[in-house]
């Protein structure tokens, strides 16, 4: 196992511009890149959170089935402190969601996509 393996958990997103993802998580939700290969492939972490970004020309991208090629319907689940001052500041920056916010007795969440249709949940756990 790689020293990056420890602790980390990778999820791998295809997106249609590698750039563009790379903008959007981290101008907009706090990740930092730890290696860009444009226009094939990008990771951004965030915490024990690595983002394997990858393009129509990478490796993951072309491994990936023509009929699983759209972005999926598992998001990427956050943590955030205040929920309401996240929508707000997404909402300042140009971003729409995806879904209202919903309410349940674990918490309170809302759906944000990615540039390439991903979906990022964003939660603030019930105190």
């Amino acid at each position: 196992m790689s020293d990056l393996d420890d602790g980390v958990a990778s999820v791998r997103y295809i997106v249609d511009d590698v750039q563009a993802a790379i903008d959007f998580y981290t101008n907009h939700l706090g990740f930092t890149v730890r290696t860009a290969r444009l226009p094939a492939f990008a990771d951004v972490t965030r915490g024990p959170l690595r983002l394997l970004l990858s393009g129509p020309t990478s490796s993951g991208a072309r491994a990936t089935p023509s009929d699983a090629a759209t972005a999926g319907r598992n998001p990427v689940h956050l943590i955030v402190d205040d929920l309401d001052a996240e929508i707000e500041r997404l909402r300042a920056a140009g971003l729409s969601f995806r879904s209202n916010v919903v309410e349940g007795p674990g918490g309170r969440q809302i759906l944000l996509a990615d540039p390439a249709g991903n979906l990022i949940e964003l939660f603030t756990p019930a105190s």
